[in-house]
């Protein structure tokens, strides 16, 4: 009898055995060496390039705006401007200077970000280019015995030249390999294998998902904590589909020991692979519509666009500064336009950014109440950064550039074809007039809308974020947001709507057999530092509100008239959007004035979004705080970028945005921030399943008063001679 039970637990023990080697030849990540940062080939790596975690896979060859193709020597590269991102060589001076340091060298360590401090903002406003450049400094923030530390390297001293203790509330950003060893940890508890083995799960096709624990009180302190669920990859490659629900898994992430093992749903099947793959090559049923001829913008002249020095984009009227970044994605600066009167190149906004992304389930019960994600501040939203497939993300004629970041250990690696510039024409009209036949004028004046756009997309786990920033002639920005990916979806036993006993909450929508797709939202909140003609400026909220007329005063009963209020404070500028309460919301400079008298602006224009209406004292809702308004503007304060706080893992709300506008700092005539936050309300619905169609939302910045006139006015028209005529093969 001893002999027949030990023969299955050997077999047993092998096969986790073998499957941890696996699994850690999978998901182990080889860096770079220290002096080449060679890019990671998905050849070798397969199955890192299509997990939540991977890197980039062999280098594209990237056309630049002349059309010629090239591939970057990132190890040549220097810095030519105040801002531009850290360099290979840069990176790796800062990591000699770090590991020197007292603290670092007789301790453990992890770099959870390594990034350029940017100069103090009035250096950077009074730079010019062929000045020197400023003293090069960066900001590495490290985890060290269990510890945060802020630490500012001056790479010309190559000295530490100070050291801050991080909040004792918050973690920083988890670092890949935090997020990769999470994902196999699990594998080393004899528990979670038996609990996988049990709900019939082969080991080999096995994925789990690392996934931020939020804050729920005292028992989650004083410790990094992180919660693993787990898929099966069987018969599809969308193993989201296949959850094995109920099942959590709570690790400490310093440890990689398992704290706590949740199985409550062993009643619930494991839904069937059946019709979730997404792949092109896997789908095997017909096209019951009519495919597509392919299309393309094409450019007889090349691209209008250049970028000099890697970072410096000029188009058009527009220059600004351009760089990646691991936790922002994109950022972009000194945002400037040429008036078309005066020649001038005018200052519009000092730095843009995604600040943070706050996505909350709305699904209390024990496998899924914490699920509510900081994008930016526990992920890092440039982390997640995926590089971007020509022709498909971005057309023919775009720029491609990389994001250099440095990994754990501070050695630096290259993420390529991370961001994109192109220009784009769907068809718009920039302006246009035709004169009535009546006036006996044939005037027919119309013009077309060509804009640049600088694109980046986001792989969160499941979800996809497309993120453009559109440059127009007219002066106005319009930032974007894309929604695609995979659902986050919850098993059930039910394969059928008639199957649901009536009292029972879903906490969604019933997508396929045994899927349910889970209500949740989307807060993505901007940074944006506006600077309109200069540093000083106000916010104004011009209130429209309806006029009674007097008796016998009109044959009109009522009117609607614009009040315009400044705000004094920063409380004054915390706002509600309301349809039936309509306002414009302006920021001027009343310091420079149009020569009609009109201060020039700059004015937000909300699009679709939504509000969150979850209970301020709810635990998520005190850490999501910033999306308690749509629009709020700061004093500004070079500490204060992140909208979740600097430690968002774990934090409990004690550093957001919403308690820096509780200062209740004057704001009128001053160096302020505008921050807007863009809402999605997400009840899923089978169109979702397996993979979602992209959905959109945008708001704009607007000139208000910024110009005399219109700036597009002299564009020229398109004109035949200057198009080629494409002709379909079949006809040439």
């Amino acid at each position: 009898m001893e002999s027949t039970g030990f023969l299955p637990f050997l077999f047993l023990l092998l096969s986790v055995l073998l499957f941890l080697l696996f699994t850690r030849l999978w998901v182990d990540l080889p860096y770079p060496s220290f002096d080449k940062a060679e890019l990671l080939g998905c050849s070798s790596y397969s199955p890192w390039c299509t997990s939540k975690n991977r890197f980039q896979s062999k280098p594209h060859l990237i056309r630049n705006p002349e059309n010629t193709k090239l591939q970057r020597n990132h190890n040549a590269q220097v810095p030519h401007h105040p801002l531009d991102p850290l360099t290979i060589q840069e990176i790796n001076k800062v990591l000699t200077i770090f590991l020197s340091y007292p603290l670092i060298s007789s301790s453990s360590f992890t770099i959870h970000s390594l990034v350029l401090q940017e100069p103090e903002k009035p250096l950077v406003l009074s730079w010019k280019k062929g000045d020197p450049l400023l003293p090069r400094r960066a900001s590495v923030v490290a985890l060290v015995n269990g510890k945060s530390h802020v630490l500012t390297v001056d790479l010309d001293s190559s000295q530490v030249i100070r050291h801050d203790l991080g909040s004792p509330f918050g973690y920083p950003m988890m670092t890949i390999e935090d997020m990769n060893s999470a994902t196999w940890a699990p594998l080393a508890d004899a528990n979670f294998n038996r609990t996988i083995l049990n709900r019939g799960i082969n080991l080999a096709d096995l994925a789990c998902l690392p996934i931020s624990t939020g804050w729920y009180g005292k028992k989650e302190e004083n410790r990094r904590l992180i919660k693993v669920q787990c898929y099966s990859m069987e018969g599809t490659a969308n193993f989201y589909m296949r959850p094995i629900e109920g099942l959590t898994v709570l690790l400490d992430m310093d440890t990689r020991e398992v704290v706590e093992i949740s199985d409550k749903g062993q009643h619930i099947p494991i839904p069937q692979a059946a019709n979730t793959d997404y792949r092109y090559a896997a789908q095997n049923k017909p096209l019951r519509m009519k495919p597509l001829n392919p299309i393309s913008i094409e450019q007889p002249k090349g691209p209008s666009f250049s970028i000099e020095n890697e970072h410096m984009v000029k188009w058009a009227n527009w220059e600004f500064h351009l760089k990646p970044d691991p936790r922002a994605g994109v950022i972009i600066s000194r945002a400037m336009v040429r008036d078309s009167e005066t020649g001038e190149l005018r200052s519009v906004m000092y730095k843009g950014l995604t600040s943070e992304l706050f996505v909350p389930y709305m699904d209390p019960t024990d496998a899924w109440y914490f699920k509510t994600y900081m994008d930016a501040g526990e992920y890092g939203f440039g982390l997640q950064a995926m590089p971007l497939d020509p022709l498909n993300d971005c057309p023919r004629n775009a720029y491609y550039m990389d994001g250099v970041f440095a990994a754990a250990d501070g050695k630096p690696y290259v993420r390529s074809n991370m961001i994109c510039v192109f220009e784009s024409y769907a068809g718009d009209i920039g302006w246009r007039h035709s004169e009535s036949p009546i006036t006996g004028m044939e005037i027919r004046e119309v013009r077309p809308k060509v804009t640049l756009v600088v694109r980046m997309a986001a792989s969160v786990a499941n979800y996809d974020y497309i993120v453009d920033w559109e440059f127009q002639t007219d002066g106005l920005i319009r930032i974007k947001v894309g929604l695609s990916g995979i659902l986050m979806v919850k098993g059930t036993p039910y394969g059928n709507m008639n199957k649901v006993p009536q009292e029972e909450d879903l906490y969604g929508t019933l997508l396929s057999e045994n899927v349910i797709g889970v209500i949740h939202d989307h807060y993505i909140t901007f940074y944006l530092d506006m600077d309109i003609d200069g540093s000083d400026n106000s916010f104004v909220k011009v209130n429209l509100a309806r006029q009674d007329t007097l008796p016998g005063e009109s044959p009109r009963k009522s009117y609607l008239k614009a009040t315009r209020h400044v705000a004094k404070t920063e409380k004054d500028a915390q706002i509600k959007l309301k349809l039936y309460d309509p306002s414009e919301f302006h920021v001027i400079n009343s310091n420079k004035k149009t020569r009609v008298g009109n201060p020039v602006g700059y004015k937000v224009v909300p699009g679709g979004t939504a509000a969150s209406l979850l209970d301020h004292q709810d635990p998520p809702q005190l850490r999501g705080a910033f999306t308690n308004n749509q629009i709020w503007v700061t004093r500004y304060n070079r500490s204060e970028q992140w909208a979740g706080g600097v430690f968002v893992y774990q934090s409990q709300g004690e550093d957001t945005l919403a308690v820096w506008s509780e200062r209740n700092r004057p704001i009128e005539n001053k160096d302020i921030v505008l921050w807007y936050t863009l809402g999605f309300h997400h009840i899923p619905c089978q169109e979702d399943f397996p993979i979602m169609p992209t959905v959109s939302s945008s708001f704009d910045l607007k000139p208000v008063n910024f110009f005399e006139s219109n700036p597009v006015l002299r564009m020229p028209p398109n004109y035949e001679k200057d198009l080629p005529v494409c002709r379909p093969a079949a006809a040439a």
